[in-house]
């Protein structure tokens, strides 16, 4: 509906008109029922979803939910000669490969069912899971270089007092506090202290 002046309808417009009012209030409610639907649905495809990756050796089988638990674990005979090391390493590597699938997942569920609605909104809910779940075989940080040996020696201060020269025979490592206290603090203190 337009004023006179070719402008949208205004507040006053409305008051004149009841019946206009009522339809867009209608119209409005609809809409957000709908799009409140689309959401539920969504929410609930997304519970459902299951996510399974298998280790390169096929020993060990790990399927998670999207919200990144556990809800299956098997292995093949392979495992009864692994020790327990290796065995822990394969659940755990490849649990994380398959929790790194769960923002692709995730990402396809909302545009099915949601379309383009709320970008911003299902930009951060897949960057916080991208985030919670990476992709195991990527680097932590990409831009960080890689380490190359022990760090570099600083240069001795000004006035003489310089740092003695590493040793290339294997040094007595430093004398360290008796358990369960720090260096330099008060025995009372540290009996209050939770950490």
């Amino acid at each position: 509906m337009t004023s006179p002046n070719g402008s949208n309808a205004g507040l006053g417009d409305l008051i004149r008109d009841p019946d206009e009012a009522i339809r867009r209030m209608d119209d409005w409610a609809a809409g957000f029922a709908a799009k409140a639907e689309r959401y539920q649905a969504a929410q609930a495809e997304t519970e459902r979803l299951r996510l399974t990756a298998t280790s390169g050796d096929g020993a060990v089988s790990v399927t998670v939910g999207a919200d990144g638990t556990v809800t299956d674990l098997t292995f093949s005979n392979k495992v009864k000669s692994f020790p327990l090391e290796e065995l822990s390493r394969a659940i755990l590597t490849t649990m994380r490969r398959a929790q790194s699938g769960i923002a692709e997942r995730v990402a396809g569920v909302m545009a099915e069912n949601l379309g383009d609605e709320d970008r911003d909104t299902r930009t951060a809910l897949l960057d916080s899971l991208r985030g919670r779940f990476p992709d195991p075989d990527e680097p932590d940080d990409p831009a960080a270089p890689p380490a190359a040996g022990p760090p570099p020696v600083p240069p001795a201060p000004a006035g003489g007092a310089g740092i003695p020269p590493a040793s290339s025979t294997p040094s007595t490592p430093p004398a360290s506090p008796p358990p369960g206290r720090r260096p330099g603090s008060d025995p009372d203190e540290q009996d209050n202290n939770p950490w």
